[in-house]
């Protein structure tokens, strides 16, 4: 199978794109190395992923139309589209940028489709779509017309979108509502991420509300595994969740790392901020039904294992080696 994985540098792609080498695909990555976050941990990723085969790296942004067209002048079996402008909060400040990415980016790909409708499309959504929902745990049939951040409402757009092309032209289409990822690889400014940097370092952690908020966090070997059951089962138009199916408290969580990492965290103490929501938590019913999706890692084993990978990449006092 010839796939595209675009943001195939970043966190989840760089794994999707090592799934897809082990088992022999044919694997292009399309990635413009924003300035996000550092472009070389990208180049690490890709570093890391190479131990897992070949492949063809296109250096380029999803909005490039041009290139888009020349990428697609060869056939694609199928495209997993991962490339965004993530994170709740930064929306807030730019959310233009947002919505050109994500809104503009994902139709310059789905009009690409348009010519090629037999090519599976597999896309990253994610469970800020729900928003405020208090109805708990989230079911993809819910209600998700109340989006709290910039972010969020790129994503349900996304969908709609999508839902638009395969309803016009048949493309067959599954959208992941992605939970709180976490693991190797994660981005650095994601919570998880930091706040093990902080505990190993000794300095105190951003604390925001009372610790209560509750999310599902995710293991990457799971969303992994259920981006490439989506990918072997596209076919109509589907939307599934992809959790762990728990939900962990802020202040859970912080014990949790403190534990992992031998130390006794510092919190600094902040108010909670616009767009965070209460709690996120994945029913995975469906998942599990029709794609044999079944979540293994539970959060405390998941910390575990980061930490681990984090001393092994930067040393045990969370400083980056050279």
């Amino acid at each position: 199978m010839r796939v595209l994985v675009t943001g195939g540098a970043g966190f989840i792609g760089s794994h999707v794109a090592e799934a897809l080498l082990a088992r022999g695909d044919d694997v292009v990555i399309l990635d413009n190395f924003n300035s996000f976050y550092d472009p070389a941990i990208k180049r690490g990723n890709l570093a890391e992923v190479r131990a897992s085969g070949t492949f063809e790296l296109v250096e380029g942004d999803i909005r490039d139309e041009a290139l888009v067209k020349r990428l697609f002048a060869r056939p694609f079996d199928a495209v997993i589209h991962l490339a965004a402008m993530a994170g709740v909060r930064p929306s807030l400040d730019d959310p233009l940028l947002y919505q050109d990415v994500n809104l503009r980016g994902t139709m310059v790909l789905l009009e690409a489709l348009r010519k090629q409708p037999a090519t599976r499309f597999v896309f990253a959504s994610s469970s800020s779509v729900y928003g405020g929902n208090t109805v708990v745990p989230f079911r993809e049939e819910h209600e998700v017309t109340s989006p709290v951040s910039p972010y969020a409402a790129t994503k349900r757009a996304s969908e709609l979108l999508a839902y638009t092309h395969h309803h016009l032209f048949g493309i067959p289409m599954v959208g992941l509502r992605f939970f709180t990822v976490y693991g190797p690889r994660q981005r650095p400014e994601m919570a998880i991420h930091k706040f093990v940097e902080l505990a190993l370092a000794g300095q105190p952690l951003p604390f925001f509300g009372d610790g209560s908020t509750r999310r599902d966090y995710t293991y990457i070997d799971d969303i992994v595994d259920g981006v490439m059951r989506a990918l072997d089962r596209c076919e109509g138009y589907e939307l599934y969740n992809l959790g762990e199916s728990e939900t962990t408290s802020l202040a859970e969580v912080v014990e949790l790392i403190g534990k992992a990492c031998g130390v006794t965290p510092q919190l600094d103490r902040r108010p909670m901020q616009p767009g965070d929501v209460l709690v996120t938590y994945a029913d995975v019913s469906k998942a599990r039904e029709r794609l044999g999706y079944a979540p293994a890692t539970k959060i405390a084993a998941g910390l575990t294992l980061f930490v681990d990978w984090y001393r092994a990449r930067h040393g045990a006092t969370g400083r980056s080696r050279p």
